[in-house]
């Protein structure tokens, strides 16, 4: 199946256009704006299941998927059923519901290491509230993170970020008090020696060291073997809260994220995207202890208005029990992962190069590099003039990507042999156009 497309942009123009005189850039989140890639990004109309539809008629296969909520498709009519019906009783309380218990027995039923959640509102509010719990719990005031892991636009995690701050060039954010630049400790990803130095430099200041277990925002960057479970072992050794920021692969590589697939357990695990079904969502969770520091048990302050809207629990319910009762899904995420990694590898054969390639489940990433990229410095070696090429090259041809090399790519059960044919058509073609200039 080829996608057609007239490349009319005329809508998507005028509409940014219009956008940038009362929104700062014309977007809401940075990496919308097609900065690293060039050109006009395209407004959505609609979507469904594996597929974009822009305001100018053109339709795309989506591996974007709203960032990686879209586990089970765009519009997926359970989901839609669900939110609509949640809408009829009011959008918002501002008071429990019973629907908020059912989705953390659920959360906590399929995470492995949670034993109490807590929902917020977004994936940068849990990560916030999970490192200001393992202050609170510890005492200590210190946290180490990894450059090039993403954990959303906290003040202290603004230091040597990955995604928007990695594309342009400011990975460190005006803004950011020193105070917080001191306590933050950054590490380099899958260097467990540089995380034992750091420990050893700071020994018992250091709160906790959050990580993304499989990191999302340099790319798709796996972790090396031993890497996960010296973090496990350290943290032990020296007391400190070991945090999983899995908002962007719980539930996506396998049914308790990456934690229960790569067999280490965190102390805390922060979670969003999927959990609410493309709602706004966030949460975190963990070891009971932990958790009950939290107010109104303990004395770490977090609230929200908004926590826990029955219309974002109603839809993350809903995926969750799909995600429960489907015993085959992550079989079928893994076939439909491998037959596009082994089509991408035959078309880089095809046309002569050995770029990098990572996946696991239903996330990845093609890195325009034949170096192995495993932290933030190899990442940026990546010829970025020459992704945005193959990302034109590709959303001309009807395959929408993330407009940023540092991006992974996700597909969902809506991805079938349809799409994966013309994925790989049109990829074919892409890496001719995009490598050609690179000669």
């Amino acid at each position: 199946m080829e996608v057609r497309h007239d490349l009319s942009t005329k809508q998507s123009e005028a509409f940014f256009e219009e956008a940038r005189q009362v929104i700062p850039g014309g977007v809401n989140s940075p990496v919308r704006a097609f900065k690293s890639v060039g050109g006009t990004p395209r407004f959505i109309a609609r979507a469904d299941g594996a597929y974009l539809e822009d305001v100018d008629g053109q339709r795309y296969v989506d591996y974007v998927g709203s960032w990686g909520p879209m586990l089970f498709g765009h519009a997926h009519p359970d989901v839609v059923r669900a939110v609509q019906q949640a809408a009829l009783d009011s959008t918002s309380f501002g008071a429990p519901t019973e629907i908020e218990i059912r989705m953390a027995e659920l959360i906590c039923d399929l995470v492995p290491s949670i034993e109490k959640v807590r929902m917020v509102n977004s994936g940068t509010e849990a990560t916030m509230s999970a490192a200001r719990l393992a202050r609170g719990f510890t005492g200590r005031d210190k946290i180490i993170k990894f450059a090039g892991n993403y954990h959303g636009h906290g003040d202290f995690f603004l230091i040597a970020a990955g995604s928007g701050a990695m594309t342009f060039g400011e990975p460190n954010s005006p803004g950011v008090t020193r105070g917080n630049a001191q306590d933050t400790l950054v590490a380099r990803y899958n260097d467990l020696a540089h995380v034992r130095e750091i420990v050893a430099a700071n020994a018992g200041e250091v709160a906790c060291i959050i990580v993304e277990p499989v990191a999302g925002n340099m790319g798709c960057v796996l972790p090396e073997p031993g890497f996960l479970e010296g973090l496990r072992a350290l943290c032990d050794e020296a007391g400190i809260v070991l945090i999983f920021d899995e908002v962007m692969t719980g539930f996506r590589v396998a049914r308790g994220g990456a934690q229960e697939r790569l067999g280490v357990l965190p102390d805390l695990t922060t979670l969003g995207k999927i959990i609410g079904g493309g709602l706004p969502v966030g949460a975190y969770g963990g070891r009971r202890e932990i958790m009950d520091f939290i107010s109104p048990l303990g004395p770490v302050y977090q609230a929200g208005t908004l926590s826990g809207n029955p219309l974002a629990m109603r839809a993350g319910y809903t995926v969750l029990c799909k995600i429960a009762e489907e015993a085959d899904l992550y079989d079928r995420l893994e076939s439909f992962g491998q037959a596009l990694e082994e089509g991408t590898r035959e078309n880089l054969r095809a046309v002569g190069q050995d770029l990098y390639m990572t996946r696991l489940g239903s996330m990845g990433c093609l890195f325009f590099t034949e170096e192995r990229v495993v932290d933030f410095d190899s990442a940026s070696r990546c010829d970025a003039a020459a992704y945005a090429r193959y990302f034109h090259a590709m959303l001309e041809q009807g395959v929408y990507l993330a407009p940023s090399q540092f991006e992974a790519f996700f597909f969902s059960t809506a991805h079938g042999e349809a799409e994966l044919e013309a994925t790989l058509l049109a990829q074919r073609r892409a890496l001719e156009m995009a490598l050609a200039s690179s000669r």
